[in-house]
This record gives structure tokens, C-alpha cells and sequence, in this order.
């Protein structure tokens, strides 16, 4: 094969195959099958004349050669997609697909309306919403943008800080009624405890006192769950006492479905980031919807601003 076959189709196949080392996923994220994209491969090592790929039965490796190759993939297609979207720039119509991963409860609750929003504004933007609070690798997924609860991990990824959540102990006023108010932290012991099964150290529960202190007492509960709004859903059944995010439980206190306890203690709240993949951070696209959802966010209930400003 003439190396003008070298086309930015099977680039693309093979950038994305090298990222997921899995053929049949690289098919169904490109819409493709699979049959296409193990040709797209073959032709491309053919027209190269060196092999980019170990395959297995198991998993597909990059070479050494394929490994650099691949380096120098991602910044040809980098350019290309860049220079296209300066090209639409001009013309004044952002365009094509942003692909987002956000922790899943803030995502249902919040984020989605701000999408519905976005896609209002700029109508020829698709949004591809994956909703996780796994620590996904955002290369390997192909996505853009991930809003994520928590330390950010991924140091290789630009970091836009998006501030602090706060937490606080709720109940359902039944519950309280039923087994009565706790009035220092250490009453908690004795009480139900609705417990996130996915959070280390979810037996001890930290508080801190508004005027200084810091409190650890046991946190017991027949009931654990691994998702935010399973959580939410027990809280105002009355099944016990939680530590909980105030935007996930905001719109219940005002209406008294649920009620703070221990308004005087609370549980150090939790960064919130916004990490996004360098190489896609320059396209105009992904560059409004950062900026759009950062100044979203910023309105959410109980997002304190301090430490705004993160590496962008």
C-alpha cells in the first residue's frame, strides 16, 4: 500500500485502539464495526511497514515502534482538529461533540439542567453525558471534561477547581420524632446511620465544631448504599442520620422533609474539580462548555468559593 493511504481515519482507529487496547470497544465507540476498524489497522501498518500492535486473545499492545507513532498520532490529529475548529470559528457556529463524565447524583440533580441550558445556547453542540463516580481514565474513555467529588488523582489532566462542597448531618423529622435528637456528637453511636458503602472509612464519622474542636465517633447503620441518591431516597424514609452534601438534600430542607442535626458540628466538606484532558482543552467547543458549567456550578447550594481558580 502507497503511504498516502496513511489517512486520518485509521490514524484516529489506531490512537483510539492504543488508548483502550480493545478493538470491539474502539468499534462501538466510532460506530463502527469491528471488522472496520481491524482493516483500518492492517492498512496502516502496511502502508508504515512496521507492526504498531501486539494482539493477544486477551488484549491488543502498542509496540515500541507503535508507541511512538502513537505520540506523534496525537498531536497530527491535535492540530487537525484545532485548525477545523478555527475554521468553524470563523463562520461563528461552534459545532460537534463534547463528551462529559460527572459524578452521577450532581449530574441528575444539577448538572443536567445546566446541559439542557448549554445546548439552548449553541444548538449544533452535541453533549455526550456519562454519569459514574468511578475514577475513570479520561483518555482511555475518550472524554473531555470530568466533574469529579474529591482529591483529582489524575495529575497528567488540567485541574479548574469548582470550590468546596459543604456537608452537613441530616434526618427526617419521623426519625428524629422516633428516636429522638442527638445533642452532641457522641450521642450519634447510638443511632441509625445511612452509610455510602463506596467511601472508605464510612464507619467513623468527622466533625468540627464552628467554635474549634474536632470530634470522631463511631457511625453504625443497618443500611449502606453505594450511589447519592439512594442515600437521598433513605434519608427522607426515615431510615437514619447521614453526612450529606448540601446539594443533594437542599430543596428537602426547604420543604421539611429533612432537618440538619447537630447544626453546630459538620463534617469537613469536599473539593470539587473540574479535570479536563489538555490536548482537548483548545477546542472552542470544549472551551465554552468549560466555562459555561464553571459559572453554573459556582450558583449550586452549598459550593463555598474558597480555592477558586484551579490550573487551567
Amino acid at each position: 500500500m502507497d503511504k498516502s493511504e496513511i489517512s486520518l481515519e485509521r490514524m484516529r482507529s489506531f490512537v483510539r485502539v492504543a488508548e483502550r487496547g480493545n478493538l470491539s470497544a474502539v468499534a462501538r465507540e466510532l460506530g463502527v464495526g469491528q471488522s472496520t476498524i481491524t482493516r483500518h489497522l492492517r492498512e496502516l501498518e502496511e502502508a508504515i511497514g512496521v507492526p504498531l500492535l501486539s494482539r493477544t486473545t486477551r488484549r491488543v499492545a502498542v509496540t515500541e515502534e507503535g508507541a511512538r507513532y502513537y505520540r506523534n498520532c496525537v498531536q497530527i490529529l491535535r492540530m487537525v482538529d484545532q485548525a477545523s475548529e478555527e475554521a468553524r470559528s470563523a463562520r461563528g457556529a461552534p459545532e460537534g461533540t463534547v463528551r462529559i463524565s460527572c459524578t452521577a447524583a450532581f449530574a441528575v440533580l444539577h448538572v443536567s439542567r445546566f446541559l439542557f441550558a448549554f445546548q439552548d445556547r449553541y444548538p449544533d453542540i452535541m453533549v455526550d453525558l456519562s454519569l459514574t463516580d468511578e475514577r475513570i481514565d479520561l483518555v482511555r474513555e475518550g472524554v473531555d471534561i470530568a466533574i469529579r467529588l474529591g482529591p483529582p488523582g489524575d495529575s497528567s489532566m488540567k485541574l479548574k477547581s469548582l470550590g468546596q462542597s459543604r456537608r452537613v448531618l441530616v434526618a427526617a423529622p419521623q426519625y428524629l420524632a422516633a428516636r429522638g435528637k442527638p445533642t452532641r456528637p457522641q450521642d450519634l453511636a447510638r443511632h441509625e446511620g445511612v452509610r455510602m458503602s463506596n467511601i472508605a472509612g464510612s464507619d467513623l464519622l468527622v466533625l468540627h465544631g464552628r467554635r474549634g474542636g474536632r470530634h470522631v465517633v463511631p457511625f453504625r447503620g443497618r443500611l449502606r448504599v453505594d450511589h447519592g441518591l439512594a442515600a437521598r431516597e433513605a434519608l427522607a424514609a426515615g431510615r437514619g442520620i447521614a453526612p450529606a452534601h448540601l446539594w443533594l438534600v437542599e430543596d428537602l430542607l426547604a420543604v421539611n422533609k429533612l432537618e440538619m442535626v447537630l447544626p453546630e458540628f459538620s463534617p469537613p466538606p469536599v473539593p470539587l474539580n473540574m479535570l479536563i484532558v489538555p490536548e482537548r482543552s483548545g477546542i472552542a467547543r470544549v472551551r465554552l462548555l468549560i466555562d459555561y458549567l464553571a459559572a453554573q456550578i459556582a450558583r449550586t447550594p452549598g459550593l463555598e468559593k474558597q480555592g477558586i481558580g484551579g490550573r487551567t
